[in-house]
């Protein structure tokens, strides 16, 4: 099996690497313990710290967690951000405490959302921001230059895990809505509508102003515009099932989608 970059990175500088399955073993623990570790850095691990590591450094566990936390404390935050139409997301750095998120707060760096963002363009970039802090977050806490601070009480959002079933397009919904989902689901779970028993993808959509009585998930307008719950959304780029992803006005050439066509 490949190693993950950061494996391959310390070994290439000569750095010892462990790769344990779990942390609940004692064997573990106590190489952990040896390691006589200022701080550990845990990012992207999807696991309680067991407290004999959480309590060992004494810079302790820090984490990079990429909202501006209380909000969107979780497994989903990217993506949860972008559904709730937020404006500005972040990433903050925090000592790990028992709970979910819930630890003090040692740097917080804030970006901007606009209406292009998308889940992939947001993880990059808070990926970059998030090592930059963290960086300089570890430089000031050995200075003794930072003092974590507790979040506060008000606020707190969770943002839930995602699941396949979260990218099955409900055309009831108000257009603004599913083209959020749009940015914030793809690639993974991805987007998509049921038509004729096949499962097409929703790559890049649109908000359309054009008013229709027609019932949601209706073909209204070209190349593909659909009636929603409220408004109306363009479908720009799709994906049948084992097909190359098409611009709509290519798409629809092989794959007819007339004005009228319920889709489901």
């Amino acid at each position: 099996e490949k190693p993950c970059p950061v494996h391959a990175f310390a070994e290439a500088r000569g750095l010892k690497v462990r790769t344990p399955e779990t942390l609940s073993h004692k064997a573990e623990q106590e190489a952990f313990v040896a390691l006589e570790a200022d701080a550990a850095v845990v990012v992207a691990y999807g696991f309680i710290l067991p407290k004999v590591i959480l309590n060992k450094p004494h810079l302790g566990c820090l984490n990079v967690h990429a909202s501006l936390l209380p909000r969107w404390r979780g497994a989903a935050p990217i993506q949860r951000a972008l559904l709730a139409g937020d404006n500005k997301t972040g990433v903050t750095i925090m000592q790990i405490d028992k709970g979910l998120d819930t630890g003090p707060v040692l740097m917080r760096k804030e970006i901007p959302i606009d209406a292009k963002t998308t889940a992939t363009r947001l993880h990059d970039d808070l990926a970059e921001v998030g090592a930059k802090a963290m960086t300089q977050t570890l430089e000031r806490l050995a200075a003794g230059k930072l003092r974590p601070v507790p979040q506060p009480e008000d606020g707190v959002t969770y943002a839930a895990k995602l699941n396949k079933d979260d990218g099955l397009i409900d055309w009831r919904r108000p257009a603004i809505e599913l083209e959020r989902a749009v940015r914030a689901l793809n690639p993974w779970p991805g987007v998509w509508f049921e038509h004729m028993g096949e499962r097409i993808k929703l790559l890049h959509a649109l908000l359309v102003a054009m008013e229709s009585d027609a019932e949601p998930g209706t073909v209204i307008g070209v190349p593909l515009v659909v009636a929603c719950g409220e408004g109306a959304l363009a479908c720009m780029r799709l994906q049948r099932p084992a097909r190359e992803a098409l611009e709509a006005e290519d798409f629809l050439r092989g794959y007819s989608l007339p004005g009228g066509t319920r889709l489901g």
